[in-house]
Formats: structure tokens, C-alpha cells, sequence
């Protein structure tokens, strides 16, 4: 199950209100993967998107826990349910194919989702939070995304911020060169989009971040300066643009401070790119004459602009995604009657063992050949019996049809349900059994 919102169903300061920072994230995994009706999760949150992936036999149940957890931490009211979605099974299979394969970012193609969803991932195994289903298909959901850029033109047609940012810089100012460039902060974003300027003609950069150390390593790579946020003031007087990513809590300019940075400039423009989550800038600021503001909502606008010749290799990417997801979906639901099917095995192990063994005290003595005769007749009857169960219970193409089959085999044969332990741990036997069988998506 997926249940999130992104920039496609909730403004920007929604997104804001529920974008969960990476330390926080740890937390936040931490509360979720014990809370009710969950079993594995995975945080995502990006400038456009907070996701949680979900591994639930009570989806219900676990969309409860999510509502609550998002309720008391991010005040979440029911009116405002209607901007998050809830997908299950292989509409959530498809919305994490699409996202990793970047078909579902502020900008088609967006290369950086990769590595984001890389380290949600990693963030969920480091506290135990994905288990053997998430990371089958979190696996899966890179592998998807290295064949639609493989086998689609996105990856050459791919727009970043950066990108973005640099062809809306080039649209205002016709040429960058010896434009003058100020970084608010020292994050990914700022580099890449700082890089993407320098390389095509703008001239000096001053980097500025509340970590000096930061601050002077980034100017080094870039051939710039550092400065301190004591000369904010006077670095944007003099800048052409400032690339805004400081992750501060707060706006770092407000309406008031940039009238009089306008004023001061004779109002000469000065181009703001707040690619910052939560925002660094205030909103109003873009009201002030002599200062264009852009935030990631308008930076999408401006990509979007010349969006018409990747559609076609959307549309390839696409169907990849419907068909991977379709496929994998099948896999997963034959997997998880595998619980179902060891107890059965079990359970016919242990009825027959019983049996044979009574049938040894009326019967016998018997020779050692006979009783390996017996012993390898009985292995063969249990055998037959599990396997064409299994393979009935696997070929089933309808879920609900094989929970209901499951369920009847469960009451035949009066099996225990399988205790399911919390996301990330493993019984003794369960960590016997993984050293002896590959992950599941070693065999998709």
C-alpha cells in the first residue's frame, strides 16, 4: 500500500506541512513500524512528494495507524484527507515503479529521484523497518527504473531542478555571462544548479551556509568564495541570482527585507530560486517590484513549458511501468501464500508421522528396508499432497480468491495463522531458513 500526496493532489505549503526531514525520518520509521497493522514501511519525502510504502494484511488497519500518526504530528484534519492518495497492491506497485523511474516528478525524468529513493530505503533497513517484501520490491523498483531509462529516450530527454532552474535563468537574462551568483546554502540541489550556471557562462559565485567549513569546500569546488551570513545583506546587493536550499525551519527573507534590498538596487532585477523544502523564502516576496521569485512550483511551470517532445517516450516508459508492475504484482501475491504452504507441509508431516508410527506399533517390527520403504512412501504422499496445494494456491490469479482458498486450507487442516513479528526482526529459524534460500527478488 502507498499512501501520500504529492504535487500533483496538494499545494506547496501542504506539502510542506508534511514534508519529514531525513533525521526526523529515522523517528519517524521507528513509530511507524511497530504501530498497529503495519509490518514494513518506507518513508519518502521530497520536495514534491511525501510517501509512505507500506506492507499491510490489514490495509485498513494500517491506514488507521498512518491517519492517526499524521493527525497528532502533523495536525492533519479530515478535510484534508482528500489530498492524500491510497493505493493498493498494483496501483501502489505501479505509483512506486513511476516515482523511481521518475515519470511522477515535478519534472519528467528527474534523475535524482534514484538516489533519493535509495536512501529512503536505507534509512528503513538501518532501523528495521523493510522486511523481505519491501526490499523485494524496492529492489525491483530500481531495476524498473534502469530499464525505462535504458529503453525510453527519458534519461537524454530528462529535465532536473538544476536543469530547470538553469533554462529559466537563461529565458530571463538571455545570457548568463558574468552574471554573478549567490548559493543560500550548500545542499545538492545548490550545486548541481550552481555547477549548471557556472557551465554555461555565469561568472562569480559566493556560497554562504551556517556551517563556514561548508561554505568554503563548495566554493572550492565551484572556483568561487565563501562568505559569512553576516554579509548575506551586501552578497545579494551585488548578486544577478540567488539559489536558495538552506533546510532552516524558518524563511530566511521575508516581504520587508526584500522591498528594501530592491530599493537599494534601484530596483534592478534580481532573480530568487527557492528550490528549499520547507521554503526559504516568503511567499509575498515575489509582489516586489524588481525581484522575480521562483519556487518549485514555478520552476515545474517553466519546465513543463517545453514539455511536448518527451511525451512520446512517457507514454514508452509508461507501459513498461503497467506491464513491470502487472508481472510483479502476481509474484508477490504467490509469495505470500508461502507462510500458508510451510505450515500445511508441516501439519502433513506431522499427521503422517503420527500415523506411521502407529501403524509401526500394530504392524511391526519391521526390516530396515521395509521401514525405509514406509518412510520414503509417506515423504512421497506428503510430497504430492503440498505441492499440487501450492501450486493451486499460487496460480490463483484473483487475491481475493486465494485468501479465500488460503483460508480454507488454513481450517481443513487446523493450521496455526503464521505469527507475523515486527518489521526488521527475525525468529532464529527465520534467519536459519534466509541463510539456506536467496531473497525473493533474486528470482524476479
Amino acid at each position: 500500500m502507498v499512501i501520500g500526496l504529492n504535487h500533483r493532489t496538494a499545494p506547496l505549503a501542504m506539502r510542506e506541512r508534511f514534508w519529514i526531514s531525513e533525521n526526523r525520518r529515522y523517528e519517524v520509521l521507528q513509530q511507524l513500524k511497530s504501530a498497529e497493522g503495519i509490518e514494513e514501511v518506507v518513508v519518502l519525502s521530497t520536495c514534491c512528494r511525501t510517501e509512505f510504502l507500506v506492507w499491510a494484511s490489514e490495509p485498513t488497519l494500517a491506514a488507521n495507524s498512518l491517519l492517526h500518526f499524521l493527525g497528532v504530528e502533523h495536525g492533519l484534519k479530515l478535510t484534508e484527507w482528500e489530498h492524500f492518495y491510497r493505493l493498493l497492491d498494483e496501483s501502489a506497485l505501479t505509483q512506486i515503479f513511476r516515482v523511481t523511474s521518475g515519470l511522477d516528478s515535478l519534472v519528467l525524468g528527474e534523475p535524482q529521484i534514484v538516489s533519493q529513493v535509495k536512501a529512503a530505503w536505507e534509512q528503513a533497513r538501518t532501523v528495521g523497518a523493510a522486511g523481505r517484501f519491501l526490499n523485494a520490491v524496492l529492489e525491483k523498483a530500481l531495476s524498473v527504473s534502469k530499464q525505462v531509462r535504458h529503453e525510453t529516450a527519458i534519461a537524454k530527454l530528462a529535465v532536473s531542478i538544476p536543469t530547470a532552474a538553469l533554462d529559466l535563468a537563461r529565458h530571463i537574462f538571455g545570457s548568463l555571462d558574468g552574471r554573478r551568483i549567490l548559493l543560500l546554502g550548500t545542499g545538492k540541489m545548490s550545486e548541481l544548479s550552481a555547477r549548471h550556471l557556472v557551465e554555461n557562462g555565469a561568472g562569480s559565485v559566493v556560497v554562504i551556509d551556517q556551517s563556514p567549513t561548508c561554505a568554503r569546500e563548495l566554493a572550492e569546488k565551484l572556483g568561487g568564495t565563501a562568505a559569512t551570513l553576516a554579509d548575506r545583506w551586501k552578497c545579494m546587493l551585488q548578486a544577478d541570482i540567488v539559489v536558495s536550499s538552506t533546510g532552516c525551519p524558518h524563511v530566511v527573507l521575508t516581504r520587508e527585507e526584500a522591498e528594501r534590498i530592491a530599493i537599494e538596487r534601484n530596483r534592478v532585477a534580481l532573480v530568487i530560486l527557492d528550490i528549499g523544502m520547507p521554503r526559504d523564502v516568503e511567499p509575498d516576496v515575489r509582489r516586489v517590484d524588481g525581484i522575480l521569485l521562483y519556487d518549485l512550483d514555478g520552476l515545474e511551470r517553466a519546465a513543463k513549458s517545453n514539455a511536448a517532445e518527451r511525451t512520446a517516450a512517457a507514454a514508452e516508459a509508461e507501459e513498461i511501468v503497467a506491464a513491470e508492475a502487472q508481472a510483479f504484482r502476481g509474484k508477490l501475491q504467490a509469495e505470500s501464500v508461502v507462510p500458508t504452504i510451510v505450515a500445511l507441509r508441516q501439519r502433513l508431516d506431522q499427521i503422517c508421522r503420527q500415523e506411521l508410527e502407529s501403524f509401526i506399533q500394530e504392524r511391526g517390527p519391521f526390516t530396515r528396508e521395509q521401514d525405509q520403504s514406509l518412510h520414503a512412501i509417506t515423504a512421497q504422499v506428503i510430497q504430492k499432497i503440498a505441492s499440487s496445494l501450492a501450486r493451486e494456491l499460487k496460480e490463483l490469479p484473483v487475491k481475493e480468491e486465494q485468501e479465500q482458498m488460503t483460508a480454507a486450507v488454513t481450517r481443513l487442516f487446523h493450521l496455526e495463522p503464521p505469527k507475523r513479528a515486527l518489521a526488521g526482526t527475525r525468529s532464529e529459524k527465520d534467519e536459519n531458513e534466509r541463510s539456506k534460500k536467496p531473497a525473493i527478488a533474486a528470482n524476479y
